[in-house]
Protein backbone atom coordinates (compact mmCIF):
# COMPACT_ATOMS: atom_id res chain seq x y z
CA UNK A 1 0.00 0.00 0.00
CA UNK A 2 1.61 3.51 -1.22
CA UNK A 3 2.11 6.48 0.71
CA UNK A 4 -1.28 8.08 0.53
CA UNK A 5 -3.07 4.94 1.63
CA UNK A 6 -4.03 4.67 5.90
CA UNK A 7 -3.74 1.33 6.97
CA UNK A 8 -6.67 -0.38 7.26
CA UNK A 9 -7.65 -3.76 7.20
CA UNK A 10 -9.36 -4.29 3.95
CA UNK A 11 -10.09 -8.00 4.78
CA UNK A 12 -12.00 -7.24 7.88
CA UNK A 13 -15.76 -7.66 7.12
CA UNK A 14 -16.11 -4.54 10.08
CA UNK A 15 -13.94 -2.28 7.81
CA UNK A 16 -16.30 0.78 6.39
CA UNK A 17 -15.20 0.62 2.99
CA UNK A 18 -17.67 -2.55 2.85
CA UNK A 19 -20.73 -0.54 3.65
CA UNK A 20 -20.04 1.85 0.66
CA UNK A 21 -19.95 -1.20 -1.13
CA UNK A 22 -23.16 -1.69 -0.36
CA UNK A 23 -24.28 2.05 -0.86
CA UNK A 24 -22.69 1.81 -4.34
CA UNK A 25 -24.47 -1.54 -5.15
CA UNK A 26 -27.63 0.35 -4.63
CA UNK A 27 -26.15 3.46 -6.52
CA UNK A 28 -25.55 1.19 -9.41
CA UNK A 29 -29.38 -1.09 -9.26
CA UNK A 30 -31.04 2.64 -9.55
CA UNK A 31 -27.81 3.79 -12.53
CA UNK A 32 -28.72 0.99 -14.52
CA UNK A 33 -32.50 0.58 -14.13
CA UNK A 34 -33.10 4.40 -14.94
CA UNK A 35 -29.88 5.08 -17.03
CA UNK A 36 -28.91 2.37 -19.28
CA UNK A 37 -31.80 -0.60 -19.47
CA UNK A 38 -34.28 2.18 -19.42
CA UNK A 39 -33.63 3.26 -22.52
CA UNK A 40 -34.74 0.04 -23.84
CA UNK A 41 -38.12 1.07 -22.17
CA UNK A 42 -38.04 4.33 -22.95
CA UNK A 43 -37.53 3.87 -26.45
CA UNK A 44 -40.43 1.13 -27.09
CA UNK A 45 -42.77 3.59 -24.73
CA UNK A 46 -42.20 6.66 -26.66
CA UNK A 47 -42.46 5.41 -30.21
CA UNK A 48 -45.84 3.78 -28.48
CA UNK A 49 -47.22 7.59 -26.85
CA UNK A 50 -45.74 9.86 -29.51
CA UNK A 51 -45.45 7.52 -32.82
CA UNK A 52 -42.03 8.67 -33.07
CA UNK A 53 -39.53 6.59 -35.62
CA UNK A 54 -36.87 4.42 -34.08
CA UNK A 55 -34.27 6.25 -35.28
CA UNK A 56 -34.95 9.81 -33.52
CA UNK A 57 -35.74 8.42 -30.11
CA UNK A 58 -32.18 6.38 -30.88
CA UNK A 59 -30.43 9.13 -32.09
CA UNK A 60 -31.45 11.47 -28.49
CA UNK A 61 -30.33 8.22 -26.75
CA UNK A 62 -26.62 8.27 -28.30
CA UNK A 63 -26.56 12.09 -27.56
CA UNK A 64 -27.45 10.72 -24.01
CA UNK A 65 -24.23 8.25 -23.77
CA UNK A 66 -22.10 10.50 -25.85
CA UNK A 67 -22.37 13.71 -23.23
CA UNK A 68 -22.09 11.79 -20.38
CA UNK A 69 -19.20 10.13 -21.80
CA UNK A 70 -17.86 13.96 -21.71
CA UNK A 71 -18.48 14.38 -18.14
CA UNK A 72 -17.28 10.66 -16.64
CA UNK A 73 -13.88 11.75 -18.45
CA UNK A 74 -13.44 14.17 -15.59
CA UNK A 75 -15.16 12.38 -12.99
CA UNK A 76 -11.98 11.81 -11.19
CA UNK A 77 -10.85 15.74 -11.06
CA UNK A 78 -14.78 16.03 -9.68
CA UNK A 79 -14.22 13.55 -7.16
CA UNK A 80 -11.25 15.46 -6.07
CA UNK A 81 -12.59 19.05 -6.09
CA UNK A 82 -15.99 17.79 -4.31
CA UNK A 83 -15.42 14.59 -2.64
CA UNK A 84 -17.21 11.79 -3.24
CA UNK A 85 -20.53 12.58 -1.53
CA UNK A 86 -21.38 15.30 -3.28
CA UNK A 87 -20.33 13.88 -6.36
CA UNK A 88 -22.84 10.71 -6.09
CA UNK A 89 -25.74 13.07 -4.35
CA UNK A 90 -25.23 15.30 -7.57
CA UNK A 91 -25.64 11.72 -9.77
CA UNK A 92 -28.53 10.93 -8.11
CA UNK A 93 -30.82 14.04 -7.58
CA UNK A 94 -29.96 15.00 -11.40
CA UNK A 95 -31.08 11.11 -12.73
CA UNK A 96 -34.36 10.77 -10.56
CA UNK A 97 -35.11 14.53 -12.20
CA UNK A 98 -34.55 13.81 -15.55
CA UNK A 99 -36.70 10.41 -14.83
CA UNK A 100 -39.40 12.32 -13.46
CA UNK A 101 -39.41 14.77 -16.84
CA UNK A 102 -39.74 11.63 -19.25
CA UNK A 103 -42.99 11.20 -18.72
CA UNK A 104 -44.12 15.13 -19.15
CA UNK A 105 -42.19 15.44 -22.63
CA UNK A 106 -44.51 16.26 -25.70
CA UNK A 107 -41.80 16.97 -28.65
CA UNK A 108 -38.50 15.63 -29.69
CA UNK A 109 -36.44 18.29 -28.54
CA UNK A 110 -37.83 18.27 -25.43
CA UNK A 111 -36.35 14.53 -25.17
CA UNK A 112 -32.84 15.85 -25.93
CA UNK A 113 -32.56 18.69 -23.48
CA UNK A 114 -33.89 15.84 -20.49
CA UNK A 115 -31.48 13.45 -21.56
CA UNK A 116 -28.71 15.98 -21.22
CA UNK A 117 -29.95 16.34 -18.17
CA UNK A 118 -29.99 12.33 -17.56
CA UNK A 119 -26.05 12.04 -18.56
CA UNK A 120 -25.35 14.46 -15.84
CA UNK A 121 -27.26 11.81 -13.49
CA UNK A 122 -25.33 8.83 -15.43
CA UNK A 123 -21.55 10.18 -14.90
CA UNK A 124 -22.18 10.43 -11.29
CA UNK A 125 -24.09 6.82 -11.03
CA UNK A 126 -22.34 4.77 -13.19
CA UNK A 127 -19.33 2.62 -13.81
CA UNK A 128 -17.23 5.89 -13.42
CA UNK A 129 -18.51 6.79 -10.20
CA UNK A 130 -18.42 3.43 -8.62
CA UNK A 131 -15.06 2.57 -9.55
CA UNK A 132 -13.42 6.06 -8.65
CA UNK A 133 -15.48 5.73 -5.18
CA UNK A 134 -14.50 2.36 -3.74
CA UNK A 135 -10.86 3.38 -5.47
CA UNK A 136 -10.92 5.86 -2.45
CA UNK A 137 -11.51 2.99 0.25
CA UNK A 138 -10.03 -0.43 -1.43
CA UNK A 139 -6.71 -1.26 -2.62
CA UNK A 140 -5.59 -4.65 -2.47
CA UNK A 141 -9.21 -5.63 -2.24
CA UNK A 142 -10.40 -3.52 -4.96
CA UNK A 143 -11.46 -5.71 -7.74
CA UNK A 144 -13.67 -7.95 -5.40
CA UNK A 145 -15.37 -4.53 -4.29
CA UNK A 146 -15.45 -3.45 -7.51
CA UNK A 147 -17.26 -6.84 -8.65
CA UNK A 148 -19.37 -7.33 -5.90
CA UNK A 149 -20.91 -3.39 -6.35
CA UNK A 150 -21.62 -3.76 -10.00
CA UNK A 151 -23.66 -6.59 -9.37
CA UNK A 152 -26.23 -3.13 -8.80
CA UNK A 153 -26.04 -2.35 -12.63
CA UNK A 154 -27.04 -6.39 -13.34
CA UNK A 155 -29.76 -6.75 -10.58
CA UNK A 156 -31.00 -3.26 -11.72
CA UNK A 157 -31.33 -4.60 -15.02
CA UNK A 158 -33.33 -7.89 -13.35
CA UNK A 159 -35.73 -5.71 -11.35
CA UNK A 160 -35.45 -2.28 -13.46
CA UNK A 161 -37.35 -3.11 -16.57
CA UNK A 162 -39.81 -5.95 -15.20
CA UNK A 163 -41.03 -2.88 -12.68
CA UNK A 164 -41.53 -0.45 -15.47
CA UNK A 165 -43.35 -2.08 -18.02
CA UNK A 166 -45.49 -3.29 -14.73
CA UNK A 167 -45.65 0.09 -13.48
CA UNK A 168 -46.62 1.85 -16.96
CA UNK A 169 -49.15 -0.66 -17.44
CA UNK A 170 -50.74 0.74 -14.27
CA UNK A 171 -49.89 3.77 -13.66
CA UNK A 172 -49.38 5.09 -17.37
CA UNK A 173 -46.05 6.51 -18.78
CA UNK A 174 -45.70 9.84 -16.70
CA UNK A 175 -46.73 8.25 -13.10
CA UNK A 176 -44.29 5.52 -13.46
CA UNK A 177 -41.05 7.36 -14.45
CA UNK A 178 -42.44 9.82 -11.61
CA UNK A 179 -42.49 7.00 -9.50
CA UNK A 180 -39.03 5.76 -10.02
CA UNK A 181 -37.82 9.01 -9.62
CA UNK A 182 -39.47 9.55 -6.04
CA UNK A 183 -37.86 5.89 -5.07
CA UNK A 184 -34.43 6.98 -6.23
CA UNK A 185 -34.05 9.82 -4.11
CA UNK A 186 -36.67 8.78 -0.84
CA UNK A 187 -33.82 5.33 -0.92
CA UNK A 188 -30.52 6.68 -1.88
CA UNK A 189 -30.38 10.57 -0.91
CA UNK A 190 -30.10 9.77 2.94
CA UNK A 191 -28.19 6.58 2.20
CA UNK A 192 -24.92 8.26 0.65
CA UNK A 193 -25.29 10.98 3.22
CA UNK A 194 -25.49 8.66 6.06
CA UNK A 195 -22.49 6.37 4.87
CA UNK A 196 -20.15 8.36 2.05
CA UNK A 197 -17.85 10.12 4.51
CA UNK A 198 -14.36 11.21 4.33
CA UNK A 199 -12.23 8.15 2.56
CA UNK A 200 -8.91 6.96 3.94
CA UNK A 201 -7.44 7.41 0.50
CA UNK A 202 -7.41 11.35 -0.27
CA UNK A 203 -7.99 11.49 -3.85
CA UNK A 204 -5.96 15.10 -4.23
CA UNK A 205 -3.08 12.69 -2.94
CA UNK A 206 -3.53 10.26 -5.19
CA UNK A 207 -3.79 13.03 -8.09
CA UNK A 208 -0.40 14.12 -7.46
CA UNK A 209 -0.76 17.21 -5.72
CA UNK A 210 0.68 16.46 -2.32
CA UNK A 211 4.07 16.24 -1.41
CA UNK A 212 3.54 12.43 -0.46
CA UNK A 213 3.28 11.66 -3.76
CA UNK A 214 4.82 14.11 -5.52
CA UNK A 215 6.27 11.66 -7.84
CA UNK A 216 2.91 10.79 -9.31
CA UNK A 217 1.82 11.79 -12.97
CA UNK A 218 -0.25 14.55 -13.00
CA UNK A 219 -4.25 13.61 -14.61
CA UNK A 220 -2.69 15.06 -18.05
CA UNK A 221 0.41 12.98 -18.00
CA UNK A 222 -1.25 10.00 -17.96
CA UNK A 223 -3.98 10.26 -20.63
CA UNK A 224 -1.12 11.24 -22.71
CA UNK A 225 0.53 8.38 -22.21
CA UNK A 226 -2.27 6.11 -22.37
CA UNK A 227 -2.90 7.22 -25.96
CA UNK A 228 1.00 6.15 -26.62
CA UNK A 229 0.34 2.58 -25.16
CA UNK A 230 -0.36 -0.51 -26.66
CA UNK A 231 -1.55 -2.21 -23.77
CA UNK A 232 -4.13 0.52 -23.23
CA UNK A 233 -4.98 1.85 -26.93
CA UNK A 234 -5.84 -2.28 -27.49
CA UNK A 235 -8.08 -2.63 -24.47
CA UNK A 236 -10.15 0.34 -24.95
CA UNK A 237 -10.39 -0.20 -28.53
CA UNK A 238 -11.61 -3.88 -28.25
CA UNK A 239 -14.03 -2.48 -25.47
CA UNK A 240 -15.23 0.29 -27.27
CA UNK A 241 -16.14 -1.85 -30.10
CA UNK A 242 -17.75 -4.82 -28.60
CA UNK A 243 -20.00 -2.47 -26.12
CA UNK A 244 -21.11 -0.76 -29.21
CA UNK A 245 -22.63 -3.47 -30.20
CA UNK A 246 -23.93 -4.79 -26.53
CA UNK A 247 -25.37 -1.26 -25.88
CA UNK A 248 -27.00 -0.84 -29.14
CA UNK A 249 -28.72 -4.24 -28.93
CA UNK A 250 -29.95 -3.98 -25.50
CA UNK A 251 -31.47 -1.41 -26.37
CA UNK A 252 -33.20 -2.37 -28.80
CA UNK A 253 -34.02 -5.56 -27.52
CA UNK A 254 -37.48 -4.95 -26.47
CA UNK A 255 -38.42 -3.79 -29.87
CA UNK A 256 -37.25 -6.54 -31.90
CA UNK A 257 -38.59 -8.92 -29.81
CA UNK A 258 -41.91 -7.61 -29.15
CA UNK A 259 -43.62 -8.41 -32.28
CA UNK A 260 -42.44 -12.19 -31.61
CA UNK A 261 -42.93 -12.62 -28.36
CA UNK A 262 -45.03 -9.98 -27.27
CA UNK A 263 -43.93 -6.57 -25.02
CA UNK A 264 -44.46 -8.84 -21.10
CA UNK A 265 -42.34 -11.54 -22.70
CA UNK A 266 -39.37 -9.36 -24.27
CA UNK A 267 -39.19 -7.94 -20.59
CA UNK A 268 -38.50 -10.96 -19.56
CA UNK A 269 -35.93 -11.93 -21.58
CA UNK A 270 -34.49 -8.77 -20.63
CA UNK A 271 -34.80 -9.51 -17.06
CA UNK A 272 -32.99 -13.04 -17.66
CA UNK A 273 -30.43 -11.22 -20.00
CA UNK A 274 -29.27 -9.19 -16.70
CA UNK A 275 -29.90 -12.13 -14.27
CA UNK A 276 -27.23 -13.91 -16.27
CA UNK A 277 -25.18 -11.49 -16.06
CA UNK A 278 -25.00 -11.34 -12.25
CA UNK A 279 -24.71 -15.41 -12.78
CA UNK A 280 -21.86 -15.09 -14.81
CA UNK A 281 -19.42 -12.00 -12.98
CA UNK A 282 -20.50 -14.49 -9.94
CA UNK A 283 -18.96 -17.13 -11.07
CA UNK A 284 -15.95 -15.05 -13.10
CA UNK A 285 -15.03 -13.59 -9.65
CA UNK A 286 -13.75 -17.11 -8.23
CA UNK A 287 -11.61 -17.69 -10.95
CA UNK A 288 -10.74 -14.67 -12.20
CA UNK A 289 -7.53 -13.77 -10.36
CA UNK A 290 -6.09 -16.93 -11.72
CA UNK A 291 -6.88 -16.57 -15.95
CA UNK A 292 -5.69 -14.44 -18.28
CA UNK A 293 -8.52 -11.74 -18.04
CA UNK A 294 -7.27 -10.51 -22.01
CA UNK A 295 -8.32 -14.21 -23.00
CA UNK A 296 -11.37 -14.19 -20.77
CA UNK A 297 -12.53 -10.92 -22.73
CA UNK A 298 -11.91 -12.73 -26.14
CA UNK A 299 -14.20 -15.39 -25.34
CA UNK A 300 -16.77 -13.40 -23.88
CA UNK A 301 -16.99 -11.49 -27.26
CA UNK A 302 -17.31 -14.49 -29.06
CA UNK A 303 -20.21 -16.08 -27.00
CA UNK A 304 -22.25 -12.74 -27.66
CA UNK A 305 -21.56 -13.16 -31.63
CA UNK A 306 -22.27 -16.23 -31.21
CA UNK A 307 -25.84 -15.25 -29.36
CA UNK A 308 -26.51 -12.40 -31.78
CA UNK A 309 -26.72 -14.98 -34.67
CA UNK A 310 -29.23 -16.95 -33.09
CA UNK A 311 -31.62 -14.11 -31.69
CA UNK A 312 -31.34 -13.27 -36.06
CA UNK A 313 -31.98 -16.32 -37.24
CA UNK A 314 -34.52 -18.00 -34.45
CA UNK A 315 -38.02 -17.71 -34.11
CA UNK A 316 -38.63 -20.39 -31.26
CA UNK A 317 -39.20 -18.64 -27.82
CA UNK A 318 -36.98 -21.12 -25.99
CA UNK A 319 -34.57 -20.21 -28.36
CA UNK A 320 -34.45 -16.57 -28.25
CA UNK A 321 -34.66 -16.80 -24.28
CA UNK A 322 -31.48 -19.38 -24.38
CA UNK A 323 -29.65 -16.78 -26.69
CA UNK A 324 -30.59 -13.94 -24.27
CA UNK A 325 -29.03 -15.85 -21.55
CA UNK A 326 -25.88 -16.59 -23.50
CA UNK A 327 -25.54 -13.21 -24.44
CA UNK A 328 -25.82 -12.00 -20.93
CA UNK A 329 -23.63 -14.47 -19.23
CA UNK A 330 -20.82 -12.21 -20.72
CA UNK A 331 -22.98 -8.66 -19.96
CA UNK A 332 -21.42 -8.57 -16.37
CA UNK A 333 -18.30 -9.26 -17.42
CA UNK A 334 -17.58 -6.86 -19.86
CA UNK A 335 -18.86 -3.79 -17.58
CA UNK A 336 -16.13 -4.92 -14.63
CA UNK A 337 -13.28 -6.41 -16.96
CA UNK A 338 -11.91 -2.74 -18.00
CA UNK A 339 -11.08 -1.92 -14.59
CA UNK A 340 -9.79 -5.11 -13.37
CA UNK A 341 -7.52 -5.47 -16.36
CA UNK A 342 -6.07 -1.72 -15.61
CA UNK A 343 -5.64 -2.82 -11.90
CA UNK A 344 -3.48 -5.52 -12.64
CA UNK A 345 -1.48 -3.76 -15.68
CA UNK A 346 -0.89 -0.26 -14.64
CA UNK A 347 0.38 1.72 -11.57
CA UNK A 348 -2.31 2.29 -9.08
CA UNK A 349 -1.79 5.85 -8.90
CA UNK A 350 -2.95 6.35 -12.43
CA UNK A 351 -6.27 3.57 -12.06
CA UNK A 352 -9.00 6.81 -11.33
CA UNK A 353 -7.65 8.74 -14.32
CA UNK A 354 -7.36 5.62 -16.65
CA UNK A 355 -10.85 3.78 -15.61
CA UNK A 356 -12.43 7.13 -16.31
CA UNK A 357 -10.58 8.09 -19.69
CA UNK A 358 -11.38 4.25 -20.63
CA UNK A 359 -14.69 4.67 -19.69
CA UNK A 360 -15.16 7.92 -21.49
CA UNK A 361 -13.92 7.02 -24.68
CA UNK A 362 -15.78 3.49 -24.75
CA UNK A 363 -18.74 5.65 -23.75
CA UNK A 364 -18.42 7.87 -26.75
CA UNK A 365 -17.82 4.87 -28.94
CA UNK A 366 -21.24 2.97 -27.67
CA UNK A 367 -23.24 6.40 -27.80
CA UNK A 368 -23.07 5.85 -31.27
CA UNK A 369 -24.92 2.30 -31.17
CA UNK A 370 -28.56 2.79 -30.17
CA UNK A 371 -28.88 5.38 -33.00
CA UNK A 372 -26.60 3.53 -35.91
CA UNK A 373 -28.99 0.33 -35.06
CA UNK A 374 -31.98 2.67 -35.30
CA UNK A 375 -30.72 4.31 -38.44
CA UNK A 376 -29.87 0.40 -40.06
CA UNK A 377 -33.15 -0.69 -39.28
CA UNK A 378 -35.10 1.81 -40.76
CA UNK A 379 -33.34 1.79 -43.62
CA UNK A 380 -33.23 -1.86 -44.29
CA UNK A 381 -36.89 -2.73 -42.80
CA UNK A 382 -35.55 -5.53 -40.27
CA UNK A 383 -33.04 -5.64 -37.57
CA UNK A 384 -30.95 -8.27 -39.28
CA UNK A 385 -28.33 -5.86 -41.06
CA UNK A 386 -27.51 -3.97 -37.83
CA UNK A 387 -27.32 -7.05 -35.71
CA UNK A 388 -25.39 -8.99 -38.08
CA UNK A 389 -23.06 -5.70 -38.21
CA UNK A 390 -22.51 -6.32 -34.06
CA UNK A 391 -21.36 -9.65 -34.86
CA UNK A 392 -18.64 -8.21 -36.62
CA UNK A 393 -17.66 -6.00 -34.11
CA UNK A 394 -17.53 -8.57 -31.71
CA UNK A 395 -15.23 -10.74 -33.43
CA UNK A 396 -12.56 -7.94 -34.41
CA UNK A 397 -12.52 -6.61 -30.91
CA UNK A 398 -11.70 -10.70 -29.75
CA UNK A 399 -8.66 -10.61 -31.70
CA UNK A 400 -7.63 -7.59 -30.86
CA UNK A 401 -8.03 -7.54 -27.37
CA UNK A 402 -5.27 -10.36 -27.27
CA UNK A 403 -2.60 -7.83 -28.61
CA UNK A 404 -0.98 -6.01 -25.39
CA UNK A 405 2.81 -5.04 -26.48
CA UNK A 406 4.99 -5.55 -23.47
CA UNK A 407 3.31 -6.15 -20.35
CA UNK A 408 4.85 -3.95 -17.27
CA UNK A 409 3.29 -3.02 -14.41
CA UNK A 410 4.03 -0.30 -14.27
CA UNK A 411 3.77 1.54 -17.33
CA UNK A 412 1.77 5.19 -17.58
CA UNK A 413 3.40 5.95 -14.42
CA UNK A 414 5.57 8.82 -14.87
CA UNK A 415 5.30 11.67 -16.82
Amino acid sequence: MDATTTHVDESSIRYAGWRIVGVCFVLATFGWALGFYGQSVYLAELQRVHGWPASTIATATTFFYLFGALLVAFLSEAMRALGPRNCLLGGVLAMATATALLGQITAPWQLYAVNALLAFGWAGTSLGAVTNTLGLWFDRKRGMAISLALNGASFGGIVGVPLLVAAIGGFGFAGATLAAAVAMAVLLVPVILLFVGRPPRDPARLAGSSTLAKDAPSSRQIRAHAFRDVAFLTLTVSFALTLFAQVGFIVHLISFLDPVIGRERAAVAVSLLTLMAVVGRLLFSTVIDRLNQRLAASISFLSQALALAIVINARNEALLFFACALFGFSVGNLITLPALIVQREFDARSFGVLVSLITAVTQITYAFGPGIIGFLRDISGSYAVPFYGCMGLQLIAAVLILSRGRARRDRISVG
